[in-house]
């Protein structure tokens, strides 16, 4: 369920848009301006923000930076609030919802505020087990570690858990552990009271607290900081938390889902993740197969994905000819789901004529994948080196960091702009990968980003992928 704040009076059309929302599911709440939607998005948390021009939207958005609130906002207004649209687009606003409202784009908007909502779609008797067995464990309220490559769809089966368990009525809250650096991370987390940092105005509550009640999700848990990883602990075992700044602890009412696309047993092994709370998290552990392992679910998702971006660009649904559904079914897919998603969504966009042809399936050649989160090596893929491979010759003469910033910018167009995936093949940590990205974008390099991801913005929640 979509926590919908929407800032403006409810009047006319704007109001047609609250009531599209709520008849889509979200859970709204209402602000007459950006200083009480300021308020109670501190008190509250929400996962999406839509402002109505005639408020100072650019005010909004800082003041959400300023106290570390990472949520996006997108304005609305007119079609003929052109100048507003703009001013309010370079002011950080993520989106420009035109009014009268679309019912579909803002559905659109929902879902992506909030990540893929789909139950599992799947035929192959490996993704079959895994469902199963979700739903044996859904109604426990034992925590769960649901590990899979990246791209398998961890966030789905973890939304399909909660719908399932005791909890479905209450809050579903999911936090990216690698998208965040650890300051923000911990404010995100625990919350924190006025005055705890500098910008901290008000007091605001965490993801634990405005899951009380719910199922928190704590995504790519892998990539956590071993000193939060201590309190993450705490929070289990005394099911309490504290706020930065606080004086006092806090009780919270949540179940702890844990994704991550490493090998956790492998990272306590190396002392990268601390052994108590991984027992703690693993009571019930979920592994995604591959996509590549389980290829009954190629087809049956590819039509699901075409028929969502044939509606989403009003384009017609067309099915694929039998030579692209050969070229589908042939693919590695290295980039599991998310890779498939991005495929399909480009022949739905490329494909002319009455079917989506083999020309429309632009398959990209798959790098050499590292480790899975497995732990046993995998091995390259056979067949000629990619294209852009060069020999170590022609290399010299050029400086390292150069040769550094060519060999991550192409990993990441490789990827789609997934910073994830990319990490994974280059060997670094993800925070490692967003530190070397700031610097590129900081020096005027292009950064590619993933399908429908907005360019980073100086402000936290720009990264959302």
């Amino acid at each position: 369920m979509t926590r919908l704040l929407i800032i403006g009076s409810l009047e006319a059309e704007l109001g047609q848009a609250a009531r599209i929302a709520t008849s889509r599911g979200a859970r709204l709440r209402q602000a007459d301006g950006v200083t009480s939607g300021l308020a109670m998005a501190r008190s509250e948390g929400f996962d999406l923000i839509l402002c109505d021009v005639v408020h100072d939207v650019g005010w909004l958005v800082a003041a959400l930076a300023a106290e570390r609130i990472a949520c996006p906002v997108i304005a609305c207004g007119r079609n003929a609030d052109a100048s507003a649209a703009v001013r309010a687009i370079q002011a950080g606003a993520k989106e420009f919802l035109p009014l009268p409202p679309d019912a579909d784009l803002i559905a659109a908007m929902l879902q992506a505020a909030v990540g893929v909502a789909d139950a599992p779609i799947h035929r192959d008797p490996a993704m079959a087990a895994v469902l199963r067995r979700a739903e044996g464990v859904a109604r426990a309220e034992a925590s769960v570690l649901i590990t899979g490559e990246s791209g398998t769809g961890k966030e789905v089966l973890a939304r399909y858990i909660h719908q399932h368990s005791r909890r479905a009525q209450g809050p579903f809250v999911a936090l990216n552990c690698a998208a965040l650096p650890e300051a923000l991370l911990e404010s995100e987390l625990f919350g924190h009271e006025k005055g705890a940092f500098s910008g901290a105005v008000a007091a605001r509550r965490g993801k634990f607290e405005q899951a009380d009640g719910g199922t928190l999700l704590l995504d790519e848990i892998g990539e956590m900081d071993p000193r939060l990883q201590a309190k993450i602990l705490r929070a289990l075992q005394e099911r309490e938390i504290d706020r930065l700044g606080g004086t006092g602890p806090v009780k919270v009412d949540v179940r702890i889902l844990a994704a991550t696309n490493r090998d956790l047993a492998a990272e306590v092994a190396g002392g990268r993740f601390r052994e108590d709370l991984f027992f703690r998290l693993n009571v019930v552990a979920l592994r995604i197969p591959a996509l590549r392992d389980r290829p009954d679910d190629i087809l049956p998702i590819a039509e699901h994905f075409a028929r969502r971006y044939a509606e989403a660009n009003g384009l017609p649904h067309r099915r694929f000819a039998p030579a692209a559904r050969a070229a589908l079914l042939s693919h590695p897919w290295s980039g599991n789901v998310r890779e498939l998603e991005n495929t399909v969504h480009r022949a739905v966009l490329l494909a002319e004529g009455d079917e989506i042809g083999a020309e429309a399936v632009e398959l990209h050649t798959p790098l050499p994948r590292t480790a899975g989160a497995g732990g046993a090596p995998l091995a390259a893929p056979a067949g000629p080196r990619p294209a852009r491979a060069v020999g170590v010759a022609a290399l010299v003469g050029r400086r390292m960091e150069e040769v550094e910033r060519e060999l991550i910018i192409e990993t990441l167009t490789h990827c789609l702009g997934n910073r994830t995936r990319a990490a994974e093949i280059l060997g670094i940590s993800i925070r490692t990968l967003r530190n070397k990205l700031h610097e590129y974008r900081a020096a005027g390099a292009p950064v590619p980003v993933a399908p429908g991801q907005m360019p980073v913005a100086p402000f936290p929640y720009a990264a959302m992928g």
